[in-house]
């Protein structure tokens, strides 16, 4: 079996609070459609201003920027919520196992010689291109709570269409489901409510599917269970598992894949036939959460250690050690990058093919950390405790934050960008993005 192990060897990247004077851009009509989601998948690919010289780092953000080209000494990153934290010191040899600047792996400098003077001349005199022609991704400023959906339960997973503005509340006993008009009402009765054979049997994680059309859901049962959402829910198939609790679920891009996490072990599905493709041993306290990128899947828990495998060799192919116990995975829209929540609530973010990883870090013991990337690639959602926080990618500016009264046990955001739904003890509140 092929290994690479990797050490905690981190750049320390800064999330902080955006301008006030924030500017205002406009949306491109299918902005949130486009697969690749480019602004993200570089980690900060913008370009500076035309005095900026050629030959400056201009591949990656200010954030990356300072990393590269800075000493260790100079990295004092900013806790989430804007207080001050010590500098994280980098011994040497993790400098040097950090991310080259760009161009130093083809041997070029970091910076390179700038532009003669007369190609400057040139670059200033060409007028800037208007505002309202520039096409970017938006991210919301603000969000407003627009209702609650009551559960009864403690809601332990949550799916929010965006086709349709369904949501989906799981937990013990039952799924209930909301139409639109429940999202903004305090007191609306559920659309529908979908029992469990056995009553004691209890939903810790659930997909949508791409199309939205379908649900996967796993927890304290035999089965993992597959729903038909339209034109009304029903099961649609019981697939039989061989671990008695489901901690984690992960769907492939096209949903023909699904990786479901139990103790000391995976299961990898075909769902699109419905048979169980293999059963793969893992570390056994490694196994708390899941996620695929292309042909790999990413495994981590209280171990502290995040691994990725081979789905077609199914030999482990990382190992990172991140020091603190894993609480969530997932992966931006172009599944470029991983972002990894931890207990101590760091963000870790690592390059799914390249030896690329950075770590956002705020000393803070947390007992529920959750993430969520935004569809259109340009913001993702990190919920700690009782905190929301809307970070924005690639800048990590924190756009907004908002506090609940009570721990949040899971989020999601609806494909088309409008909503934010967040579980907790007995109900999920249901939040409107502002743009």
């Amino acid at each position: 079996m092929s290994e690479e192990k990797e050490e905690a060897s981190f750049g320390v990247l800064s999330i902080y609070d955006e301008p006030e004077k924030r500017r205002d851009v406009p949306e491109s009509p299918d902005a949130s459609s486009q697969p690749e989601h480019r602004a993200w998948s570089q980690l900060g690919e913008v370009c500076g201003p035309l005095e900026q010289p050629l030959g400056s780092p201009r591949q990656h953000g200010p954030a990356y920027q300072e990393m590269t080209c800075s000493s260790p000494q100079q990295w004092a990153p900013q806790a989430l919520d804007g207080s001050e934290l010590p500098a994280t010191q980098i011994s040497k040899a993790e400098s040097e196992d950090a991310a080259p600047p760009p161009g130093a792996e083809f041997g070029q400098p970091c910076p390179s010689p700038g532009p003669s003077e007369e190609v400057l001349s040139f670059l200033r005199a060409i007028p800037p291109v208007p505002d309202d022609v520039v096409v970017r991704q938006r991210a919301p400023h603000k969000s407003w709570k627009v209702g609650r959906l009551r559960h009864g339960k403690k809601v332990y997973a949550v799916a929010v269409s965006g086709s349709t503005h369904h949501v989906y509340t799981c937990g013990h006993g039952y799924i209930r489901v909301w139409d639109e008009s429940a999202l903004h009402a305090w007191d609306r009765a559920p659309q529908a409510q979908l029992n469990f054979q056995d009553r004691d049997s209890c939903v810790f994680t659930c997909k949508l599917f791409p199309d939205e059309r379908s649900l996967i859901t796993g927890g304290l049962s035999q089965t993992l269970t597959l729903w038909d959402l339209a034109p009304t829910p029903r099961v649609r198939a019981q697939l039989a598992s061989t671990g008695p609790v489901c901690y984690s679920l992960a769907l492939s891009s096209n949903a023909q894949i699904c990786v479901a996490c139990f103790k000391g072990f995976v299961e990898i599905w075909d769902l699109q036939n419905q048979i169980l493709i293999r059963k793969h041993e893992v570390p056994i306290y490694g196994s708390q959460c899941v996620d695929i990128t292309g042909n790999k899947f990413w495994t981590g828990g209280e171990d502290t250690k995040l691994y990725s495998w081979d789905l077609r060799s199914y030999q482990r192919l990382q190992q990172h050690d991140l020091r603190h116990e894993i609480l969530s995975i997932t992966h931006d829209p172009s599944e470029e990058w991983l972002l990894v929540g931890l207990r101590m609530s760091d963000i870790v973010i690592v390059h799914t093919h390249r030896k690329e990883k950075f770590k956002a870090v705020l000393q803070k013991y947390v007992y529920h950390h959750n993430l969520k990337f935004a569809s259109c690639g340009s913001y993702f959602m990190a919920t700690m405790n009782e905190t929301i926080r809307c970070i924005a990618a690639p800048s990590l500016h924190r756009l907004f934050q908002v506090e609940e009264s009570a721990h949040i046990l899971c989020c999601d955001t609806s494909s088309d960008n409008r909503y934010l739904v967040t579980g907790s003890k007995n109900s999920a509140t249901v939040y409107q993005l502002l743009y």
